[in-house]
């Protein structure tokens, strides 16, 4: 098996997944791209684990909490690592090249709608109406990546304690990495023990 070739885990057993190409990445991105309004990350779960099986939800989630972790947007730095991954420098370019381009054309013709129709009432409840979908990907995306920790109950003890500090206490993000970071690396490390 070269490298390019993958074993995924399946209900009938391991199969072997070819390792996207540069324009597998491209296109995959560019998809995902044009379909995620409101943002893409339950999108990105589920062309990366379910639909292309590039990751499992393991991968899918340490690969995300990295994201989340360094400067940027999770979903940009998310495209880079998956290109990273399997092709190189090539293939974090083509794949954020294919998850901002048509956004940003898309982006660009609404402005200048909104632009002109900024003062009608019906372009806000649009947008009202927007806002409410994305919420709801938001808490689908949530539940999805809480999932895999469900018997890992120390990780999941991070993931509350994150959740109690930054959404409910209202503790700055920055402070909260710095210190649960270091912790839920820890907690890991002594859970493959």
């Amino acid at each position: 098996m070269d490298s390019s070739t993958q074993i995924a885990e399946t209900p009938e057993g391991a199969v072997a997944v070819q390792a996207p190409g540069l324009r597998q990445l491209f296109f995959g991105f560019l998809g995902l791209g044009m379909m995620a309004f409101g943002g893409a990350l339950p999108l990105a779960h589920r062309m990366l684990v379910e639909d292309k099986r590039w990751l499992d939800e393991t991968e899918f989630t340490e690969l995300l909490g990295l994201c989340q972790f360094l400067p940027g947007g999770n979903m940009i730095n998310l495209s880079v690592a998956v290109g990273m991954r399997f092709r190189g420098v090539k293939g974090a370019f083509v794949s954020i090249m294919g998850l901002v381009a048509m956004p940003s054309v898309v982006l660009i013709m609404l402005g200048m709608l909104y632009e002109r129709f900024q003062n009608d009432a019906q372009v806000a409840h649009v947008f009202a109406g927007l806002a409410a979908a994305a919420a709801g990907l938001l808490v689908s995306m949530a539940i999805k990546i809480a999932l895999p920790l469900r018997k890992k109950y120390l990780m999941a003890l991070v993931a509350l304690i994150c959740f109690i500090a930054i959404a409910l206490l209202r503790w700055p993000l920055l402070w909260v990495m710095l210190v649960m970071t270091p912790l839920s690396i820890w907690v890991t490390a002594r859970s493959k023990k």
